[in-house]
Formats: structure tokens, sequence, C-alpha cells
């Protein structure tokens, strides 16, 4: 997809269609009350008719009359003073799937109205909107299909709207949006792949293949290799499984290096291409969502490929332990007794609680590595989508400063996160008869105590992003299909891009 700049006003632009976002209480006077004589009133007309309002994402496609454009999507903005960027970025989605089977090549959007409402003005309004158009283009029926009738069109070119803007600011953000939005969507296609299609081995090619594209070093541990490192609670999850873990490690930057502000961070992602429950088996309602167990581990791999577009030689590393978790002759049972790579014993109290396990070796090996600071991500819980939903992560992390990285990175990205207490009193219920602690404690506080596992592996600064609740939604949204969000990528991308040089 092409993405040019024009500073002309809206109805001088000729595109197969033209969005026009407005709040919920539209100005007539001004290049809005334009645009809608030049459609013979189809805007306010569809208003007054009730077919659109002017809440968020509502929609109406109207006729263009005398604009250069044949077509005009109007699509409501809301409310004025709640726009942010996570607005933005969603009625760029939202724009893109509404279009989903109509032939569209070239699609234009006025930016004016939303730069008008939020910090950051046209350039901050071209990075969401492109990175949102290139999100909304996802369709992750097509993984498996050769047709969906009702797809996103696939654009040629997309034209950013923004009168007398400067147009060189403008495209450098709105480009920076596309490749972030492009990285998102490795993340979610990844993610989405069936387990039959996705094995660790398979995750680990995905990851070469991304190395390779973009100038990163990989190294892919075996099970051999991870037994003589000393991987004991990797290599517990991963044995029951026909197809063997991998422990998938990728790095930017030279060796030794830190970044402009002194870190090495490194993002863990969980990868379980496939979640039975091991053992301790789960029910068979929506088993087959666990193949979206992985997405931690997509999420890690795709981030680190799109900082190295936007900002190559950047020092980063990026962890993805990749198992199956499977019942089977060889596997781990409950009341087996493990030694983690740093050296503590864990005794499995429950097989199904198998993400914090390789998680903590995952980190352990990342601060062996030289990372300075950590941050997981790992659809670790189904607490934390009872407690907050399908539309904010949970976060662990300690110390606070941290946690104000990640927030700031957050925000930067249009994304929600919630801070979760790590209470030390909980860590009493997790002590074992036969080892340092357990793998499960009892069921009450047992989010926090989740955050508490994964803690006892860690030396430095660290973060756990639990996308429990938001890494795929069971329906579609206004924004959005059904399936993998890409959720935390850009956050990360974020947080990683505050060291570039």
């Amino acid at each position: 997809m092409r993405i040019r700049i024009a500073t002309d006003q809206p109805w001088d632009i000729a595109a197969d269609v033209l969005a026009v976002p407005f709040p919920e209480d539209p100005d007539w006077s001004g290049p809005l009350g334009e645009i809608d004589r030049r459609t013979a009133g189809g805007i306010s007309a569809q208003l007054a008719f009730g077919e659109l309002e002017g809440k968020r994402y509502s929609t109406a496609v109207v006729a263009g009359g005398e604009l250069r454009s044949p077509r005009v999507l109007a699509v409501g903005a809301g409310d004025a003073e709640s726009l942010d960027r996570e607005a933005v970025l969603h009625i760029g989605q939202a724009i893109e799937r509404r279009l989903g089977g109509r032939s569209v090549r070239t699609l234009a959007v006025w930016l004016d109205p939303l730069a008008a409402l939020l910090d950051g003005g046209a350039p901050a309004v071209a990075e969401l909107v492109a990175r949102g158009v290139e999100e909304g283009s996802f369709e992750p029926a097509a993984i498996y299909r050769d047709e969906v009738t009702d797809a996103p069109p696939a654009l040629d070119e997309l034209v950013l709207v923004a009168a007398g803007g400067d147009a060189a600011a403008l495209a450098a953000a709105a480009d920076r949006g596309r490749i972030v939005g492009e990285g998102a969507n490795v993340a979610r296609r990844l993610a989405n792949r069936s387990a039959n299609d996705v094995s660790p081995q398979v995750l680990a090619d995905e990851a070469r293949a991304l190395a390779e594209a973009n100038g990163l070093a990989i190294d892919v541990i075996e099970p051999e290799r991870a037994r003589e490192l000393g991987m004991g609670m990797f290599l517990a999850v991963g044995q029951g499984s026909a197809n063997p873990p991998r422990m998938i490690v990728l790095r930017s930057g030279p060796e030794g290096a830190t970044d402009a502000q002194g870190r090495l961070v490194a993002m863990v992602g969980k990868g379980v291409c496939f979640d039975s429950g091991g053992i301790s088996l789960k029910g068979a309602d929506r088993m087959e969502e666990m193949k979206m167990d992985k997405t931690g581990a997509c999420t890690v791999i795709a981030a680190i490929a799109t900082v190295a577009r936007l900002a190559p030689g950047t020092p980063l590393l990026a962890v993805a332990p990749a198992v199956e978790n499977m019942p089977g002759p060889h596997s781990a049972r409950p009341g087996d007794v493990v030694r983690a790579l740093n050296g503590k014993t864990v005794d499995i109290i429950n097989t199904d609680a198998e993400g914090r396990l390789i998680l903590g070796d995952a980190l352990t090996y990342a601060e062996r590595l030289g990372a300075t600071h950590l941050v997981d991500v790992a659809t670790l819980t189904g607490l934390v989508a009872r407690a907050y939903g399908e539309l904010v992560t949970g976060v662990f992390a300690t110390p606070q400063t941290w946690y104000g990285s990640i927030d700031a990175a957050a925000a930067r990205a249009g994304e929600r996160y919630w801070q979760i207490p790590l209470v030390e009193d909980y860590l009493a219920d997790m002590k074992s008869w036969y080892a340092d602690l357990t793998n499960s404690g009892s069921s009450e506080g047992s989010l926090v105590k989740s955050g508490l596992f994964i803690r006892e592996f860690t030396t430095r600064p660290w973060a756990h992003l639990d996308i429990g609740g938001t890494a795929y939604f069971r329906k579609p949204r206004p924004w959005a299909a059904r399936g993998a969000t890409g959720v935390t990528h850009a956050t990360l991308v974020e947080l990683a891009l505050e060291g570039a040089r």
C-alpha cells in the first residue's frame, strides 16, 4: 500500500472513497459543511434519518455528488473530549473494515477533524490512521481460504488529506504507522495459524526468515542444548509432545551493546503452540482456541523485526520459548519436581500452569545474555480476562519506574493497561514440601500468584503483560476481525524505540 500526502482541501481529492470523520456535535459552518453541501446534504440527511450517528464508529456511505471522489464514507468520531490515540487508531481500522467486500483501490482519509482534537495534531493522526488502515486490512479468514468475499479491500494507495499541512512530516509519520501496522499483522497472522500448521520448529523457521529479512541474529536452542544449559522448566512442558520444543533467541545490534538509554531490553513471549493442559487436561469447550497460546511469542518476534525496520541496529533481544503442552507417555506429571535454569526447584502441581514455567527459564536466559530490562508477554491466565475483559491488558512490574516506561510506551501506542499489585503475602501459599515453590497455589489471589511466580526468575527491572483477555477477539468489532488482535506489539516497539540512537 502506497501512502500519499495531500495538502489540498478534501473536495479536491480524487479517490474511490473519501472517508470523512466528524465529531458527535458537528460544525456545519466550516469544511465539513462544504463537503455536505457538495454531496447535496447527503451526510446531514443520513444523520437526520438515523442511518448515521455521531457516536464513534457509526458509518454511512453517501454519493460524492460534486466531489472528485464518487463516494464518501462518513464515520462518527464520537465525543470530542474522549478522543485519544486509541480512538483515532480504531477509527482508521474501522474505515478500512467498513469497506469490506467493496471494490476500492484508492482510499482518501480527511485528517483535519481529528487533528484539531488530538494532541500532536496532524502528524500524530497521520501515523495512527495509516497504522489503523493497515491493521484494518488484516483478514484472518484469508489465511486458509482461497477467497473471502467480504474481506477488507487491498488498497493500492492511501491518501491522507491535511489542508495546508507539512507534507514531509506527515509522510514520515504515516510511514512509521504503516510499518508498525504491518508488524502487528505479522504477529496476528502467526498467532491465528493452526497448531497443525505452526509447531515449535515452524515458529523457529518463521523467526529465522524474519531475522534474515531484517538483519537480525538468531539462535535456536534445541532440547539437547537446553538440557545441557539446565532449562528444566522449559523442557518439562515440551517433553510430552512429538514436536520437540525450541527456545528462539533473536538479537538486534552487536553482543554487549546497550541502547541510547544504557539498556538492553529483552522482550520474552510465551510460545505454547498448542495448550491441551497436559496431564491436567483442559475441558473440550473452546480448546480449539489454544492455538492462540503462542501469541506472546509471535508478538515479540514481530516486534523486534519492526524495530529493526524503523531503527536498524538498536540493541534489543527477543526470546520466544516455543513448546506444545500435550499429554503423552513422557509428559510432566503433577507432583514432578524440576530444576529451573536459575537453580530453583519447582514442584509442578498443575501441568496447565505451564506458561510461567517456560517464561521463567526464558527470562533467566535473557539475563544471561546481558538483558538489563525485561518485559514478558503471555496469554497466561483466564482470570485477567474475567477481571478486565478483552480491552485492558493486566500488568505486573517492578520497580515502579520500569512500569512508568511501559505505561508511557502504551500511551504512545494507543493501548490500555492496568497495573496489578504484587502482594508479597501470597508467596506463602506457593511453598512446597519438596521444592522451593509450586507452580500453582490455591485459587484465592491466583492472578497475583502468577506474577509472583514469574518474578522469582528475574533479578532486573521486569514487567509481565498478561494478554489472556486481550490477545484475541471471539467476535468481530467495528475496528477488528475476530481472532488475534496484535495487542502489545506497538507498545513493545515504542518501548524499544526510546533507546534508538
